[in-house]
């Protein structure tokens, strides 16, 4: 029997990981400016030791507090449950209308 795999954070993620080297993010992107109470998508970009997880991607949140250079996102899950995550700026996006 083969060992057990022990839930690693990015396992059988292989079809998400870039086979490319990608660029480097632009300037604007990584100065953005959110308020408290914007409504932000979460759009993981950039290299994979802080993006969010991924059970996240796409989804539409609500901006909480700052925390450093990094937002609480508040993120409702179901009808009764809310999640609060956090997430540095360049992951996040205005939600497209």
């Amino acid at each position: 029997m083969a060992p057990r795999s022990h839930g690693l954070f990015m396992g059988r993620t292989r079809h998400l990981a870039r086979h490319h080297q990608p660029g480097k993010l632009g300037l604007t992107t990584l100065i953005k400016n959110f308020k408290v109470g914007d409504m932000v998508a979460i759009v993981p970009k950039g290299s994979f030791p802080d993006i969010p997880h991924p059970r996240y991607r796409g989804k539409i949140g609500k901006i909480i507090e700052k925390r450093g250079t990094a937002y609480i996102v508040r993120i409702p899950v179901s009808k009764s449950t809310v999640r609060k995550i956090i997430v540095p700026q360049r992951h996040l996006e205005k939600p497209k209308k």
